[in-house]
């Protein structure tokens, strides 16, 4: 039998919806939540939506969702950002998600090498030359920052590069590892912990993929639940050293176990 938890922290692709399909269970699982009044946040590695338009995606998908739920890794970059250095200045690429973000924060987005700040998130607009601003930025010291690691993204015509593989590009150049943001690392994790103000043990992190969804629960020491919606099988992820806290067909089978 599954705990029953005080909130959830939930992915998106492959979870919520898979490209532009819909993923039965989903809209229901969400439902079920909000009839219950059970605190939940969507974290997502995409940098370049905004909050607005990742909610009106679910929206479009019957799922009840509004921005205040969202939390992007555009976001938790600018937070760090701005935490650590208020008013900084940034070379950035990356989409619109990323760019109204930082300048949210009142952090300065400039056009040269001489910044503060390197940041890359994904950029499927990416040119030489924004590699090589990026890359003389990194050299003349500043902070290198990446919103996610993904290596890949699956669209319509496959799996087509992601923010990881266009990063490696600065980061083998420069010899520089940046900071990375998004799950599974703890900076996106601890952000979304903190909006939701409750003990960790509290709370359970639902998503498809091991290496991301799962692996950022385990790092921040919170439950995890495993919907064979996505990309991990239930078979890869019995055979890793930690596996998920829980393994489920899919949400409409969460839903059932919460009902018990």
């Amino acid at each position: 039998m599954m705990k029953q938890y005080k909130a959830y922290l939930i992915d998106l692709d492959g979870t919520m919806y898979k490209g532009n399909e819909k993923i039965d269970g989903a809209a229901q699982f969400i439902e079920y939540l909000n009839k219950h009044q059970i605190p939940h946040l969507f974290v997502t590695n995409n940098s370049t939506k905004e909050p607005t338009e990742v909610a009106e995606k679910l929206k479009a998908m019957g799922v009840d969702a509004t921005a205040d739920e969202v939390v992007t890794s555009a976001l938790a970059t600018a937070e760090y950002i701005a935490d650590e250095q208020p008013g900084a200045s940034i070379y950035m690429l990356g989409g619109s998600g990323l760019e109204k973000a930082l300048t949210q924060h009142h952090l300065k987005i400039k056009d040269d090498e001489y910044v503060d700040y390197v940041v890359i998130g994904l950029d499927e607009a990416v040119t030489y030359e924004k590699l090589a601003t990026a890359t003389l930025g990194v050299r003349n010291g500043a902070k290198f920052i990446s919103t996610n690691k993904d290596v890949s993204i699956p669209k319509e015509r496959g799996f087509l590069p992601g923010n990881g593989a266009i990063t490696s590009v600065v980061s083998v150049s420069t010899g520089v590892e940046p900071i990375f943001i998004g799950k599974p690392e703890p900076i996106i994790m601890n952000k979304a912990l903190e909006i939701l103000g409750l003990d960790r043990s509290e709370v359970a992190m639902i998503g498809d993929l091991y290496d991301t969804d799962i692996l950022s629960g385990i790092n921040v020491d919170v439950d995890t639940i495993h919907v064979q919606t996505g990309v991990s099988t239930l078979d890869d992820v019995n055979q890793k050293a930690t596996p998920p806290t829980y393994s489920f067909k899919d949400l409409n089978e969460v839903i059932k176990e919460l009902e018990i």
